[in-house]
């Protein structure tokens, strides 16, 4: 009989204590896990909430019902401190969508970051062709964001973080099951999507707005005799001859009756057709050809460079990074002087010359350009932008409808005076880029679709002199490892008596 005194009865006691101790420990921690699995309590105690998204994107998530894939390319260890702030930024961000819809089977977001220089394979997969993007796949619908979605730039800096805005966008965009189209008009010479042309050509362009979820559709306004029910935009790309009567009215009527978006782009030198249309919205676009004299506002191959914008949702990137749109030949686009300004019309003049440029009017004689008083078109100084030509000019018509205390947005008509500014030869320049998809956004309204504000990016500076730096840097150094070693003798000092 083993006695409880002895010293054996002791050990076994001591390691059945032990052994339930672990055991103990062991469940404690995978029900500590299973819990922080299954019921987890999140809380954001950021001033900002920078690391929560609005109520308005986890509504949109839970309801979501397609699957969507997002693919990040931005790497935590570039060399660009913007690209690796984005990952950052992103980073968390992605990590609470996937978090909202974990118990969504039908719309879960998944998320991953990936390097496309070392995983060329799988990027190939995925059809990614370079870094600093961010692909959102549902389906066959496909569509990029690219670093200038996710923030506010005021004077080269950045200001706010809108990555939740674009994603969330993005997301609703490509789970929708109908995708917008954008018809091309055809019939008159324009540009086509499906032409590979460098200078006629337009499939870069196709390309582009198929990455952003949109469908390209033609139409031939003789054959159709009217424009589709299920057009969100309608694009005239560089018509090379006049629309006839029949055209411009379908196009009036898109406009004003059917509250249409429609986006011109008019190269000098080619009769339109389009003037009662124009009328109707108060724009002018002016028979002439843009020349100027400044060196600064054309390129060595002759291109006119424009660095003139009037604050608006189309050029407020190109005014933020500072990057210019480069066309070649081009003519005045204004608003009208004697539009009416009681009907709702708002006209606004968004690009133009810098004030040297001129209006060539006897364009077509073939002498060196120059400026002659009297004949050609000039900036005027009673008219936005002071003593400059504008180039690209939008219109739309605020109405106010049975007496409601907020007006209601009618049709909105984007005119460029050039024809070639997203041909595949001009597409590349980024001031070109992203003025015509800003244009396209506005034009449809999906600038304004979330109501999701951006968030303010926290900075944080620490002034140290020169002494304070030293004696930081000796802290770290000395009295931290002697701290941890006098802590360490206490403990064994303590431990043998």
């Amino acid at each position: 009989m083993i006695s409880p005194d002895s010293f054996r009865t002791a050990r076994w006691i001591r390691t059945i204590n032990l052994v339930l101790q672990a055991l103990l420990f062991l469940t404690l921690f995978a029900g500590l896990n299973y819990l922080a699995l299954n019921h987890a309590w999140r809380f954001d105690l950021t001033a900002q909430q920078r690391y929560s998204l609005s109520p308005e994107t986890k509504s949109y998530l839970q309801n979501l019902e397609r699957p969507v894939q997002i693919i990040a390319t931005f790497t935590e260890d570039a060399d660009d401190s913007t690209v690796a702030q984005a990952y950052r930024d992103l980073h968390g961000l992605l990590r609470e969508y996937t978090y909202t819809t974990e118990n969504n089977p039908d719309g879960r977001v998944t998320a991953e970051f990936i390097d496309v220089y070392q995983e060329r394979r799988k990027a190939d997969q995925l059809g990614i062709d370079q870094p600093n993007i961010v692909l959102l796949v549902c389906g066959d619908k496909r569509q990029r964001l690219l670093l200038k979605d996710f923030y506010e730039v005021k004077n080269s800096k950045k200001e706010n973080f809108r990555g939740e805005q674009a994603l969330t966008s993005a997301i609703l965009s490509v789970s929708n099951p109908t995708r917008k189209k954008i018809y091309f008009l055809t019939g008159h010479g324009e540009l086509r999507p499906d032409d590979v042309d460098p200078a006629r050509g337009l499939s870069a362009l196709n390309n582009e707005l198929k990455m952003r979820n949109f469908d390209v559709e033609y139409l031939q306004l003789s054959t159709m005799r009217t424009v589709p029910e299920d057009a969100a935009l309608v694009i005239a790309a560089a018509p090379q001859g006049s629309y006839p009567s029949f055209d411009q009215e379908q196009l009036r009527e898109y406009l004003s009756k059917r509250e249409g978006r429609l986006i011109l782009m008019l190269a000098p030198g080619v009769p339109h057709g389009l003037d009662d249309l124009l009328y109707d919205w108060g724009v002018l676009v002016d028979d002439v050809v843009i020349y100027d004299t400044d060196p600064n506002s054309f390129s060595d191959n002759g291109d006119l460079i424009l660095r003139t914008f009037t604050p608006h949702p189309i050029t407020q990137t190109l005014i933020d990074y500072k990057v210019f749109p480069r066309l070649g030949l081009t003519r005045s686009v204004r608003p009208d002087p004697g539009r009416s300004v009681s009907s709702g019309l708002q006209v606004t003049s968004l690009v133009a010359t810098s004030q040297t440029a001129w209006g060539e009017v006897s364009y077509r004689q073939r002498q060196v350009p120059e400026y002659n008083r009297g004949a050609d078109l000039k900036g005027l100084p009673n008219m936005a932008p002071k003593n400059r030509l504008g180039i690209v000019a939008v219109s739309e018509r605020v109405q106010v409808r049975n007496n409601l205390p907020f007006s209601v947005r009618s049709g909105r008509l984007v005119v460029m005076g050039t024809g070639d500014i997203v041909a595949n030869y001009r597409i590349a320049s980024p001031g070109n880029q992203n003025l015509f998809f800003n244009a396209i956004n506005w034009t449809i309204d999906r600038d304004t679709q979330l109501n999701i504000p951006a968030r303010p990016i926290e900075r944080f500076q620490l002034s140290l002199s020169q002494e304070e730096l030293m004696r930081l840097r000796v802290s770290l150094i000395f009295a931290l490892p002697i701290a941890a070693a006098l802590l360490g003798l206490f403990v064994y000092w303590s431990r043998r008596n």
